[in-house]
């Protein structure tokens, strides 16, 4: 849908007279054989112009010339006049812009080569004016002109050139990577919220080990994240991890992934986060409250990253529970049905797999679990309560903190199949909150 609605915004653009080319990331797609989620278009109608044309539309980026075209079903495309940018003071948007008529120009302010192709779809033909074409075929990522000034106009192009090279598995150019090498430290005066996001798109668009990799060796990682930096070389017991140290496990599971959700991947890469601070060796390498460690250091890095408070509780309770399956075929039936029930019990138990496939290997654990979820009713696992504080109240208990414990053991004593009415459970209640 989208790309029809391209179509006719350049063919409407044409019968106006104007110029109007398909532009980056979607061109750079298509020529790969992809199938692109969105499009933008670069013309050299103005803002003014375009609003006239499509009196629906919207200014998404007024100062910058850029439109937003909304079409049937939710489809929109943006679009944007050719303009030339000049000085950026706050390192992320120029001072001030110049339209444009000449795609040269706008071309040139773009980031990467491969982002900066033109296309025309009524006629198939692709403009490049800055060696994009060769480096797509080449699977070469590299700045346009000077990279030290590409980067310098936006500290966040760094992370997206690690992106694109990650994703598509092309190589950084030499110059490229050593602008970012040499300006990885510049990456502190971007915004948290901008580089949290480009980080869960090296997370989640493909080949997040390779991305990871890149970040070490581009120094982006000592900065953004020297929490997981300090995993390297943190050795591990072999006979749990053949692998090597906690970065070469980590590394492993990142590259096992498959579409994760968000707070799935950031689970997976922080869920040894506590391994480095607790490493000691005693009969063996140990790690004695990585666990608490790491949900503590967790919580440090989700708030710097400004994570939402929903998604960090989600990432800080895979941290948190992720070594409880070991113990998953020696707990009793209660404390089994309550694990089971955490709240995105798939996230935990695809991170359980992910760890053993990344280490020993041994998925017994994880097969058991699976089993149990198949073969559990809903209403065992979480069965409707027998008695609730109102009905201890009725009762002529007197409300305060032995009604809490009282309800928790009814609860598993229902869990362990020990008891089955109200009745029942009134006995306990009894006996608890009067000693008789």
């Amino acid at each position: 849908m989208a790309l029809s609605l391209a179509i006719e915004i350049i063919q409407l653009l044409r019968d106006r007279g104007h110029r109007g080319y398909l532009v980056g990331g979607c061109v750079r797609d298509r020529l790969l054989g992809g199938n692109p989620k969105d499009y933008d278009i670069a013309t050299d109608a103005r803002p003014d112009e375009i609003l006239r044309y499509f009196p629906e539309a919207g200014k998404v980026g007024a100062h910058f010339g850029v439109v937003l075209v909304r079409g049937g079903r939710g489809a929109s495309v943006e679009v944007a006049t050719f303009r030339s940018d000049h000085s950026y003071s706050d390192g992320r948007r120029p001072d001030h812009v110049e339209f444009e008529a000449d795609p040269r120009q706008d071309v040139l302010r773009r980031d990467f080569t491969i982002n900066a192709l033109l296309e025309d779809p009524l006629t198939g033909e692709v403009f490049d004016y800055v060696g994009g074409r060769q480096d797509l075929q080449k699977g070469i990522i590299r700045a346009i002109g000077d990279p030290i000034r590409r980067f310098g106009e936006d500290r966040l192009r760094m992370l997206r050139a690690i992106r694109f090279a990650a994703r598509l598995g092309f190589e950084i150019d030499e110059r490229t990577f050593a602008a970012i090498r040499q300006m990885a430290p510049l990456i502190h005066e971007i915004a948290a919220e901008r580089v949290r996001d480009e980080l869960m798109r090296i997370l989640r668009e493909g080949n997040a080990r390779r991305g990871f990799e890149l970040l070490d060796r581009s120094n982006l990682l000592a900065e953004i994240l020297p929490e997981v930096k300090a995993m390297q070389g943190v050795a591990q017991p072999p006979q749990f991890h053949p692998e090597g140290d906690v970065w070469t496990h980590t590394l492993l599971m990142l590259g096992k992934m498959t579409c994760p959700s968000p707070t799935l991947a950031m689970g997976v890469l922080l869920h040894d986060v506590g391994k480095p601070p607790t490493f000691r060796v005693a009969e063996r390498i140990r790690f004695d409250g990585h666990v608490e460690a790491g949900v503590e250091i967790g919580a440090r890095i989700l708030e710097r990253l400004k994570f939402s408070r929903d998604d960090s509780a989600r990432i800080l309770a895979l941290i948190s529970n992720h070594m409880r399956f070991k113990d998953v075929q020696a707990m009793r039936e209660s404390t089994l049905k309550r694990f089971l029930r955490l709240p995105q019990f798939d996230e935990h138990l695809e991170l359980h797999r992910l760890d053993c496939l990344a280490s020993h290997g041994h998925l017994d654990n994880w097969e058991f679990v699976n089993q149990k979820r198949a073969t559990l009713p809903a209403e065992d696992i979480r069965p409707p309560r027998l008695l609730t504080g109102q009905d201890l109240i009725a009762e002529g208990f007197q409300p305060g903190p032995a009604f809490g414990k009282a309800l928790e053991e009814i609860e598993t004593a229902q869990l362990e199949g020990q008891i089955r009415t109200k009745e029942e459970a009134l006995r306990i209640a009894r006996t608890m909150l009067t000693g008789a």
